[in-house]
């Protein structure tokens, strides 16, 4: 169903460009757009129930925790502690019929709650039979706008992929087994490699913890001029990069992190931003403000299994390039005329 979407929306004839887009923004004959909730519609109860599946194990299992520690004798709380435990390394199986339709419907109700626009600059130049390394940034408090690029959304004529996500996730009982299912991935050299070796295209956000840790309100941040691995892996299995950005993304949380030297130092140990954020009533349900997930042209690269430190610095220097002209072709198209990109 979702690889004949994909196809279906890239055979059919492209919409007329926005006055606004300019020249490189919207126009042309490979530009597609794709409205979450034009293609799936939901209701808020749907809504909430894909949320709550999504993140919702992040707070179960904080909650059980805490409340364990606090009311329960400690020999009770150890008991809690070793079932969860147990959950943490119990075998799952990722190709589950259940599994997967649970998460089809996570991805599909996801993108129709906000709801996730996806603009794909030129979607002939993608083609089922190849891999492909997309860089998404930014990662905001959670980079949300994925699903729009997820296998089981089915915008992008793309019938393998998946996601990176910090290891730390992966450690969360109940949070792995939804986000195997969804097509994510540990955030590992050895998985990234073998992924595209099978075909898969990836898609990574560099600037990871890190970028979370450097978040400002009223700017988007990118921590990309350290972070060239990605780079790398795609230089030598010789798959094209593609730039993505997601405009809107930091703005459906609100939220509140400590700051200094020590707790920049104890994210970066444990791969994870601890933080506070909230959204309607206070709650982990985010504010239904759109997003725009803009795609742009991949970057060719020829396979070089070797490649020098000065040839990857250039390529590195050729996406961080092409997503800032991605962004400046796109601010102002999706509503966010003023705001600045930062690449840290």
């Amino acid at each position: 169903m979702a690889e004949e979407r994909a196809e279906t929306k890239a055979a059919a004839p492209s919409p007329e460009p926005s006055p606004a887009a300019g020249g490189g923004g919207g126009g042309g004959d490979g530009y597609r757009e794709f409205n979450g909730r034009h293609e799936f519609p939901s209701n808020m109860l749907k809504g909430v129930l894909a949320i709550a599946m999504w993140i919702g194990p992040i707070y179960f299992n904080l909650f059980l925790i805490l409340l364990s520690l606090l009311i329960l004798p400690f020999s009770k709380f150890i008991v809690v502690s070793g079932l969860l435990s147990i959950f943490m390394f119990l075998p799952m199986d990722p190709h589950s019929k259940t599994g997967r339709s649970l998460a089809r419907f996570i991805c599909q109700h996801l993108c129709s709650y906000f709801p996730t626009i996806l603009h794909v600059e030129d979607i002939h130049a993608f083609h089922p039979d190849r891999p492909y390394v997309f860089g998404y940034e930014p990662h905001s408090f959670l980079p949300i706008g994925v699903v729009s690029l997820a296998e089981l959304t089915g915008f992008m004529p793309l019938p393998k992929m998946k996601v990176l996500a910090s290891t730390a996730a992966f450690y969360g009982p109940f949070l792995r087994h939804i986000w195997t299912w969804l097509g994510v991935a540990p955030a590992e050299r050895k998985v990234f490699s073998s992924l595209l070796d099978a075909g898969y295209s990836v898609i990574v956000v560099p600037g990871g913890v890190r970028e979370v840790f450097l978040m400002e309100l009223g700017s988007e941040i990118a921590f990309l001029k350290s972070r060239r691995g990605f780079v790398r892996i795609a230089m030598e299995k010789g798959c094209p990069l593609v730039p993505v950005f997601c405009f809107g993304q930091s703005n459906v949380y609100k939220w509140w992190k400590p700051s200094g030297k020590f707790y920049q130092q104890f994210c970066r140990a444990i791969r994870f931003t601890p933080a506070w954020f909230w959204g309607i009533f206070g709650t982990f349900l985010p504010y239904q403000l759109p997003m725009h997930v803009v795609v742009g042209k991949p970057i060719e690269l020829k396979k070089n299994p070797q490649p020098t430190v000065e040839e990857v610095l250039e390529v590195h220097g050729q996406f961080v390039q092409a997503l800032q002209d991605l962004f400046e072709r796109h601010k102002a198209r999706v509503g966010y005329p003023d705001i600045q990109l930062k690449i840290l």
